[in-house]
């Protein structure tokens, strides 16, 4: 059974930042590409950023490459997201995902990221952004 356990979010003014925590097992991490998607409300769930384990390579969506981080600690079987420069536009609830590699093993682009892709998510979590 995967377990996506998060952690983190809350709300935080225009202009600061947050993390969010993601904790899972390191077969997890060694089965699937973790992303976070989030989405905010009327709207559809989105890609934010993808890590992939087999060889550390990273992946942030073109909207938030400038402000947001993805990464790893692979000691805690962590997986990391780091906002900055949060904007009102980020307020949404924040998931974990564990997603399917493609053909020959690899993690789609953050910008290619699609929920169908994804076999488990974590429960979600809320950031608020206020103006």
């Amino acid at each position: 059974q995967v377990q996506l356990m998060e952690s983190g979010g809350g709300s935080v003014q225009a202009g600061g930042s947050l993390n969010v925590s993601c904790a899972s097992s390191r077969d997890t991490f060694n089965r699937y590409c973790l992303a976070w998607f989030r989405q905010a409300t009327g709207k559809e769930r989105e890609g934010v950023a993808v890590f992939d384990s087999d060889g550390g390579s990273k992946s942030v969506a073109d909207s938030v490459k400038d402000r947001f981080t993805i990464s790893e600690d692979n000691d805690k079987n962590t997986l990391y997201l780091q906002m900055a420069g949060l904007k009102p536009e980020d307020t949404a609830m924040y998931y974990c995902a564990a997603v399917d590699r493609v053909g020959g093993g690899y993690c789609l682009g953050a910008n290619l990221l699609n929920r169908a892709d994804v076999s488990f998510w974590g429960q979600g979590i809320q950031l608020t952004v206020s103006s």
